[in-house]
C-alpha cells in the first residue's frame, strides 16, 4: 500500500483520507474510494466541493461534531450540495467547551471503565473519554457506522479534528471490515502527520481556540498506544468491538452490509 495515495488533498481540509489499503487478517484488504475520514469541513472550497462530489461521487456526511459545533460553526458548503446526505450523529464530546480536542477535567467514575483513579495518567486519560463516547451515545455511533455501510456512493465521516470522535467510529468501521489491529492502530495515528495543519485550522475558529491556547501540539499527538489500550478495554469488557456493538443493537445484516461495502 502506497500510504500516499490514502491521503485526499483539498484546500479546505487537511486531515482528509481514504481508508482503503488497509490489511484484513484473512489477506484482503480494504477498498479505495468507499469511506473517507477527516477534519472539519468548514473551509472546503469550490474546487473541493467539485473533487469530492463530482469526481469522488461522495454521498452522505456523517458529522459527529456536538449540536454546539454544529451550531456555533455554521453549516458548512457541502450542505449545499444537493447530491450529498447529511447525517449528523453527535458523540455529545464532553472534552473542553465545545470539542473533543482536549479534555480540561476528567471524572474517573463517570468516564473510566475502570474506576475513580487517584492519578490518571494521559494513556488512561484519553483511552476514557474515547470509551466515554461508546457509554454517552451507543445510539449515535450505531447510526454513524450505518451510514458508512451504505451502498449509494462514498461517505466521509468527520468531527472537529479528525482524531478522536472520528478515531472511535473508523477504528470500530475497520474492525468490522476485519482489518488487522495494527493496521487500525496506525490508521488512528496517521493523523499526526497532519496533526500541525489540523491545530492551525482550529485555532483561527473562536469555537476551538480557547480548547487549545496554552498547549504544547505534542498535547494532541494521536498516540498508537491510545488506539490500543482503547481496543483493548473493549476486548476486555465486551469481548472485542463486535461484543461492544451486538450489545447496543448491531446485527449480521449490519456487519455484511459493511464488510461488504469496505472489502467487495
Amino acid at each position: 500500500m502506497n500510504e500516499n495515495e490514502r491521503w485526499i488533498v483539498l484546500d479546505g481540509a487537511v486531515n482528509v483520507r481514504d481508508l482503503g489499503g488497509l490489511p484484513t487478517a484473512d489477506g484482503e484488504a480494504t477498498k479505495f474510494g468507499r469511506i473517507l475520514r477527516g477534519d472539519n469541513l468548514q473551509g472546503l472550497t469550490g474546487e473541493d466541493l467539485n473533487r469530492l462530489v463530482g469526481d469522488l461521487k461522495l454521498r452522505n456526511v456523517v458529522d459527529l461534531r456536538s449540536q454546539a459545533e454544529v451550531r456555533l460553526e455554521g453549516p458548512g458548503p457541502l450542505t449545499r450540495m444537493t447530491e450529498v446526505g447529511h447525517h449528523h450523529h453527535s458523540l455529545f464530546a464532553e472534552a473542553g467547551r465545545f470539542t473533543d480536542v482536549e479534555a480540561d477535567t476528567i471524572e474517573g467514575d463517570k468516564v473510566l471503565p475502570w474506576g475513580r483513579s487517584p492519578k490518571v495518567d494521559e494513556e488512561l486519560r484519553v483511552t476514557g473519554y474515547y470509551y466515554g463516547y461508546l457509554r454517552a451515545r451507543p445510539d449515535s455511533v450505531v447510526a454513524a457506522l450505518r451510514v458508512l455501510a451504505r451502498d449509494d456512493g462514498m461517505a466521509l465521516v468527520h468531527c472537529a479534528a479528525g482524531k478522536d470522535r472520528t478515531g472511535v467510529v473508523s477504528a470500530l468501521a475497520l474492525a468490522v471490515a476485519g482489518v488487522t489491529r495494527e493496521a487500525i492502530i496506525a490508521d488512528y495515528a496517521a493523523t499526526g502527520e497532519r496533526l500541525e495543519g489540523v491545530l492551525a485550522r482550529l485555532r483561527a475558529s473562536d469555537t476551538y481556540r480557547a480548547d487549545l491556547d496554552g498547549k504544547p501540539a505534542d498535547h494532541h499527538l494521536p498516540r498508537p498506544e491510545y488506539m490500543a489500550q482503547f481496543l483493548h478495554t473493549l476486548d476486555v469488557r465486551f469481548g472485542g468491538p463486535f461484543g461492544w456493538l451486538e450489545s447496543n443493537g448491531w446485527t449480521d445484516g449490519d456487519t455484511d452490509a459493511l464488510r461488504s461495502r469496505l472489502i467487495s
